[in-house]
């Protein structure tokens, strides 16, 4: 069996070296996005719990007002969640099957504790960034307000308990370089 690990949060640089070393990596939240758009299963209850207004007149997931809706209310997020979470879990398998000749994949997502995706894996990374940089990475990527950033970090498990339950930590802090962060984890999963 192939070791199965996360590489979670702030993560698209080290997720690139790990990627140059050759270790396949799953996307769960850009997968998430696709099935979101392709799945019909997924596509109708979508539409059923936020109306036909969550797609646009081209099949586009209306992300904006979607996000808006299901981080102001718990329930609807829960919703949504149990919505998309089995059909990303069952397109893992999927990937993992194709995969288990490897000596071990990355499962690369933001909410891997939230989601219960965990559970599928042998060994946590987390990434650790101070706050400020990582609203200002949000803010960027997915142009949204200050307070929209910390309304969505509010409603995820908090960086002191996420880097309790990692296996491994990567500090992006400028504390140490990340290459050899990554390289030595690499060597330690690659034994």
């Amino acid at each position: 069996m192939a070791l199965q690990v996360e590489l979670a949060a702030e993560k698209l640089p080290y997720v690139k070296i790990f990627a140059t070393l050759g270790i396949p990596i799953y996307y769960a939240d850009v997968r998430a996005k696709e099935i979101m758009v392709t799945d019909a299963d997924v596509i109708h209850h979508i539409k059923k719990l936020f109306g036909s207004d969550a797609y646009d007149e081209n099949g586009q997931l209306n992300r904006k007002q979607i996000a808006d809706k299901a981080f102001q209310d718990k329930n609807l997020l829960q919703q949504l969640n149990a919505i998309v979470h089995p059909a990303v879990f069952k397109d893992t398998i999927e990937w993992y099957q194709t995969h288990h000749y490897q000596n071990y994949t990355l499962y690369e997502a933001a909410i891997l504790f939230e989601s219960g995706s965990y559970k599928l894996l042998d060994k946590i990374i987390t990434v650790f960034a101070p706050i400020e940089d990582r609203i200002a990475r949000t803010i960027k990527r997915d142009k949204i307000s200050r307070n929209e950033v910390l309304e969505r970090i509010d409603k995820q498990l908090s960086e002191d308990e996420k880097m309790k339950r990692a296996d491994f930590v990567i500090y992006n802090d400028h504390s140490q370089p990340l290459i050899e962060q990554v390289l030595t984890i690499h060597q330690q999963l690659s034994n």
